[in-house]
């Protein structure tokens, strides 16, 4: 009797121990001075803070691959449970994910999509169709124009990504199907404010007859509104739209920028870092993990800056 009682005893002590093993992930972010990535990483922590044996560690790529890579190693070395990134490109996902196999921990990758032939080195994608934005963007343009002829400007994200390519052809797939809507310039400003309003400046005054600018981000149509506000257009010369629906971008909708497309930052944070969590204790998860886009516009933005404040 003495014998089963010592061993309940331990048994009481053992478990709760097992239970409160601290859970470690590495997050490389691809660049933390763009604001997306910014949110992602903010709903990672929401969910860290109702799991208390997660810890997150972040490291900032600065666009770099290859500190990226050295960031990985480091995470490994230190002997992370699991690792998130979110790629500087593409062709990055391969060199991770074989680093983490080797470790033999779970490799999720979020927001940029990796290609098809490098999804067999990550545990999960969780990320959103970038066509399906593009294409919301050229609907919605199209409803506004309503028949009426326009010249556009398409502003790129880093050129090659998959949101870069995938987004503008979906702005194609829509404005082919109206001649009456032509593309007359198309240019990389990088995601970034400081450097689409150097580009729209210059396409602006190269192209004054412009009545529509599509940028792959926020960011960028920011500074595209800017750099036209500051060369004298009126905001109903110019239909301006943006994907991700950040809280700086909704602040603009309806001074300026003219709708954007929301991309679930919460969403694909708190998935991405379900994801690896459920790795690590060993439950099973999907490879592809969909978060759907949504229109914003100045009459819904109240509900998407809400969002911003759960």
């Amino acid at each position: 009797m003495i014998k089963k009682i010592f061993i309940f005893i331990i048994g009481c002590l053992v478990i709760p121990t097992l239970s409160a093993k601290t859970i470690n992930i590495g997050i490389t972010m691809y660049s933390l001075s763009d604001k997306y990535p910014t949110y992602v990483q903010d709903a990672m922590k929401k969910f860290a803070e109702e799991h208390s044996e997660l810890k997150l560690r972040f490291a900032d790529a600065n666009g770099d691959p290859t500190k990226m890579l050295n960031d990985v190693e480091n995470f490994i070395d230190s002997n992370v449970d699991a690792i998130v990134a979110m790629p500087t490109d593409p062709k990055i996902v391969k060199a991770i994910g074989l680093k983490a196999q080797k470790a033999k921990i779970p490799f999720i990758v979020v927001t940029v999509k990796p290609n098809e032939e490098d999804m067999k080195y990550l545990t999960s994608y969780v990320g959103s169709e970038e066509i399906v934005s593009g294409e919301m963007q050229g609907k919605f343009v199209v409803d506004a124009l309503n028949g009426k002829a326009a010249n556009t400007i398409i502003l790129l994200g880093p050129l090659g990504l998959d949101a870069q390519i995938k987004r503008t052809e979906g702005n194609k797939n829509i404005l082919s199907k109206h001649p009456e809507i032509k593309v007359v310039a198309e240019q990389e400003a990088k995601w970034d404010r400081a450097k689409a309003i150097e580009v729209s400046e210059n396409l602006l005054l190269a192209n004054k007859n412009v009545n529509v600018i599509l940028a792959n981000n926020d960011e960028m149509a920011i500074g595209a509104l800017l750099a036209a506000k500051k060369l004298g257009f009126k905001d109903q010369d110019l239909l301006i739209v943006g994907i991700d629906a950040t809280p700086d971008a909704l602040e603009y909708l309806g001074n300026g920028l003219d709708a954007t497309i929301y991309q679930s930052a919460s969403g694909q944070g708190r998935t991405s870092i379900e994801m690896a969590y459920k790795s690590v204790i060993g439950e099973q998860v999907p490879l592809y993990n969909w978060i759907p886009f949504e229109l914003v516009t100045p009459n819904n933005k109240e509900q998407y800056l809400n969002k911003y404040k759960e």
